[in-house]
């Protein structure tokens, strides 16, 4: 007798692409600059586009954007946004491209002031995941002042793309919070060492719900 699939978040099962991220990236703690960077990166490319489109060009942004080495990155000239833009690969939106090229560069700054982007983008809550203890993907909020103040931040800065929505949604995926529902099975799974945000029972401003993937 088959073995009956786990509970999952209610948009971690749409298709077999989305369950794989779901099951194992979405919520775990992430400290890898290169991989941070990444995020920051997709997360901005997503605006005004569904998470399903990002993963779909994933791996052709990993090889236009130099495995998303910022110190490389860093050094694209006017060739490589001709070559981007002609990519049919990513997305091409010269607004966001440039915005990868900035960014990549204020990730420079920020690991010579602060020793890695890891330790910087972890600050915003302390080091340690925030465990949220939502009941459906309609109580997430859009942003939370620990988002908002990551947006500020990065845009003093001088980062691009990293509105607080964006932002948020850049700490649901690399596990700053853990967003997953009370009832998927990943949620306990990530409980571990993280500090539980009071009052997240109900939510803080329903009909609001955060721009998780979609």
């Amino acid at each position: 007798m088959p073995r009956p699939s786990p509970r999952r978040c209610a948009w971690g099962t749409a298709d077999p692409l989305y369950i794989r991220y779901h099951d194992e990236e979405w919520g775990v703690p992430l400290h890898d600059d290169r991989r941070l960077f990444e995020f920051l990166v997709l997360e901005g490319a997503q605006a005004g586009l569904s998470w399903r489109t990002i993963l779909n060009k994933r791996e052709r942004y990993r090889t236009a954007f130099a495995r998303f080495d910022p110190r490389r990155v860093a050094r694209f000239g006017s060739r490589d946004v001709a070559r981007l833009l002609a990519d049919a690969g990513i997305v091409r939106n010269r607004m966001k491209i440039d915005a990868a090229i900035a960014n990549a560069r204020a990730v420079l700054a920020v690991q010579q002031e602060h020793g890695s982007l890891d330790r910087y983008l972890w600050s915003f809550v302390g080091g340690t995941p925030i465990r949220n203890r939502w009941r459906t993907i309609r109580d997430v909020p859009a942003k939370t002042p620990e988002a908002e103040a990551m947006s500020r931040d990065l845009r003093r800065r001088g980062f691009r793309f990293v509105g607080p929505t964006i932002c948020y949604a850049f700490m649901q995926a690399t596990g700053m919070v853990n967003d997953h529902t009370v009832d998927c099975f990943r949620y306990a799974a990530l409980a571990g060492r993280s500090r539980v945000r009071p009052g997240t029972a109900a939510a803080r401003s329903r009909g609001a719900a955060g721009r998780r993937p979609g």
